[in-house]
């Protein structure tokens, strides 16, 4: 038995294997009409080893697997930055399919059927690179024209307040001119046409909110032109609505304090389809989501998160929810596949998200909760000793509130497991995670960059602070006004906490996040009182005056609600900003920046590193190439972990493992 002190643990969870054969899975869609005999299912495959492109792959019934772009496409869309239904199927047109190109964000239309024939753009050539993108379309039922967002950029680096957001219609054969229908609010999401062609449903919201905040879900009827207003309006979050074969619309909507589903049909009173203490919704960063579906026997199969996990359940058709037996702990895009089966993404505490296909029984035909599940695309084998990997443990602590006063926080502890045994009486290092957002969550999902920590015997709390989702309307409200305050108090009431229990080094506290979690990371270290001594800023928000008049449209104003309006909170802002507060920093910093970031400009990282630089903090910087909001280069991806492993290795005193070749982080003023 080798003895090595928490840190330096040997492991097989090297940045290599973390993007070897890496891929971020996006949705899943069936692909066939009812009765076809060629029918398959296509999924959104981000690749790593291919610089991040996103690849599209139709998996047939016979399980053979082929890419349907060519070699360089990549099918991402930058509407809101942050992208999402970027392409889509139509179950009258076999063998078809639109997606958005990112280098160009025009709509194509790629005709597998017609053999090698390439993709043909739909839209005009911008007269601005990039300045009209589409994103989350819906084809109509007879397969010649499709409705779409499209977001207008008049300039190349237009300022937010002149970007449009409009639905457009478009002939979904042959290049054509878009058609505004659509045009007036802020933002608009999720066009969708109904089962008889001859209705159009869609959500909207206004600045200053987000669409987690006032969403507004109206149906116009495509003859008369008169327009509906379904549901949602101030202090109502809805989503996803979906037309049903019988001409009714379903939706998730927050009005209960819950994201939950409701159905609306024309002539009736708004049903509550499903009322649980759990969320279906999710936060609409991303377009083209989808949390549940309705099989043709009229059962819905959806996904709810609790406590932060997620599970997959039915509700039948007398109403009785039922949670099936399967291990996921994440679910993401949930779809009907024939009439009795559904598609999804998911993943387990012991297993990356992978693309499969759940059969729930019916509840006549066996035990309820039964379900089939069939893996139609495995994660990766990782080759790790099951033994090895850590499990997410979900945990609650006593923090603060705004006043002061008690409130209860969440997190998911994930303990060191390895191979390694470290000396009698050594507590490990701990590292806080902060997820972005803010208004995100902790996935309680195999993350290999979570492993890489755990495997070398460091300690990893994932913090669900007040603000995030999974928790309910009014927890998700907690964060409103006070961002830089509950999150803050939160990450560090979990370290304490852990600390104080004997889980964790008091002395080797160390806090990183990314964008918003950036932003607390920098929060939790400007203080006389953080327990930290160390932290990883990845891209996040240094000067919050200056974010506010530097971002792109979709979160423009999202600091009002959690700031306040600005200038006219202008002392708020310069009070929670970080960089006020420099002269409190001592901690060192390792500051990671992607050069390409429209959402959080790296003039954000540059300004805390000048201004640590000046006051003699240790700090090391990294600017990336080539990258956006997040890194999703294979390169990159490793340089940054090792970098961070070498920063904390340093500081925090352990040694790196000389078979990993680990180059070793500049760290000035140290």
């Amino acid at each position: 038995m080798t003895i090595s002190g928490y840190g330096s643990w040997p492991t097989p969870v090297t940045s290599e294997l973390v993007v070897t054969a890496a891929v971020r899975l996006g949705e899943v869609r069936p692909d066939g009409a009812p009765g076809a005999v060629d029918t398959g299912v296509i999924w959104a495959e981000g690749r790593a080893a291919e610089g991040g492109r996103i690849q599209l792959v139709r998996r047939s019934d016979d399980g053979t697997r082929t890419d349907l772009l060519p070699d360089g496409a990549n099918a991402r869309t930058a509407v809101h930055e942050y992208g999402g239904g970027a392409w889509w199927l139509h179950d009258g047109s076999p063998g078809v399919l639109w997606y958005v190109e990112w280098s160009d964000q025009r709509l194509y239309r790629l005709d597998r059927s017609a053999g090698a024939a390439a993709p043909v753009a739909l839209t005009p050539e911008p007269a601005v690179p990039r300045g009209d993108r589409y994103a989350d379309g819906h084809v109509a039922p007879d397969g010649s024209w499709l409705v779409a967002v499209r977001e207008h950029h008049p300039a190349e680096h237009a300022p937010a307040a002149d970007v449009v957001n409009e639905l457009v219609r478009l002939d979904a054969r042959t290049p054509s001119a878009p058609e505004v229908l659509v045009s007036g609010p802020d933002f608009v999401a999720a066009p969708r046409i109904s089962a008889d062609g001859g209705t159009l449903a869609w959500l909207s919201w206004d600045h200053p909110s987000m669409p987690w905040d006032d969403v507004v879900l109206t149906v116009r009827d495509l003859e008369s032109g008169l327009d509906t207003v379904i549901a949602g309006g101030p202090g109502e979050s809805v989503t996803e609505p979906q037309w049903q074969p019988d001409g009714s619309l379903t939706f998730v909507s927050d009005r209960s304090g819950w994201w939950n589903l409701y159905r609306w049909t024309p002539g009736h009173d708004i049903e509550a389809l499903i009322r649980i203490d759990a969320e279906i919704g999710v936060p609409g960063w991303a377009l083209g989501g989808s949390r549940y579906t309705l099989l043709d026997d009229g059962r819905v199969v959806f996904a709810r998160s609790s406590q932060g996990f997620d599970a997959l359940a039915v509700r039948e058709v007398d109403g009785t929810v039922t949670e099936l037996d399967t291990p996921f702990s994440v679910v993401g895009s949930v779809r009907a596949d024939g009439p009795h089966a559904v598609v999804c993404v998911a993943g387990s505490p012991t297993a990356e998200p992978g693309v499969h296909r759940v059969v729930p029984a019916p509840a006549t035909a066996g035990e309820p909760g039964a379900a089939g599940v069939q893996v139609l695309r495995a994660p990766r084998d990782l080759g790790l000793d099951p033994e090895s990997i850590s499990v997410p443990e979900p945990i609650q602590f006593l923090s603060q509130d705004v006043e002061g006063g008690p409130r209860t926080g969440y997190a998911l502890y994930y303990p060191p497991a390895g191979t390694g045994t470290a000396p009698e009486g050594e507590l490990p290092p701990l590292l806080v995670v902060i997820h972005g957002g803010p208004t995100g969550a902790a996935a309680p999902v195999l993350s290999v960059g979570v492993q890489y920590w755990t495997s070398r015997g460091i300690g990893v709390v994932d913090v669900d602070y007040g603000g995030s989702t999974g928790y309910g309307r009014e927890y998700r409200e907690q964060l409103k006004g006070a961002w830089g305050v509950v999150d803050v108090a939160d990450c560090l009431a979990a370290a304490r906490t852990l600390a104080e229990t004997g889980r964790a080094d008091p002395d080797r506290l160390a806090i990183r996040g990314g964008s918003a979690g950036g932003f607390t990371t920098l929060a939790a270290l400007a203080r006389d009182d953080t327990p930290f001594s160390a932290g990883a800023d990845h891209f996040g928000v240094a000067d919050l005056a200056a974010l506010a008049a530097d971002t792109h449209k979709f979160e423009s104003r999202y600091l009002d609600g959690l700031v306040g309006p600005y200038p006219e909170a202008a002392d708020v802002y310069a009070e929670r900003s970080p960089l006020t507060h420099v002269q409190k920093f001592s901690t060192p910093l390792i500051v990671l920046q992607g050069d390409e970031d429209a959402i959080v400009p790296p003039n954000q990282s540059e300004m805390i590193v000048d201004a640590l630089r000046r006051r003699g903090v240790p700090v090391a910087y990294l600017l990336f190439s080539g990258e956006q909001h997040g890194f999703r280069k294979a390169e990159n991806i490793r340089r940054a972990l090792d970098a961070e492993l070498a920063f904390y290795a340093r500081v925090f005193g352990f040694d790196l493992p000389p078979a990993e070749g680990i180059a070793p982080v500049e760290i000035e003023n140290l």
